[in-house]
């Protein structure tokens, strides 16, 4: 692997670490910090609100793979 790699891939764990976190977080709660009592639809909603924000650091991690192939691919021809 080259070096060029290695950063992509430790953004990529401590990313999918954060949002397996998250997920956890939601999904295990019986109540929210406002005291009302988690229902299934209602972890749903939190979940997607989650993943929604998870947005942003995916688009980033994708251009950065771009990037990257494309360096990669030019330093070998």
């Amino acid at each position: 692997m080259k070096k060029i790699w290695i950063p992509w891939w430790v953004a990529n764990i401590f990313w999918m670490m954060l949002f397996a976190a998250g997920t956890l977080f939601v999904f295990m709660r019986k109540v929210d910090g406002a005291g009302v009592v988690q229902t299934f639809e209602t972890k749903l909603v939190s979940f997607i609100v989650l993943a929604i924000a998870f947005i942003f650091p995916l688009i980033i991690q994708i251009i950065w793979m771009i990037i990257n192939l494309i360096f990669t691919i030019s330093k070998q021809t």
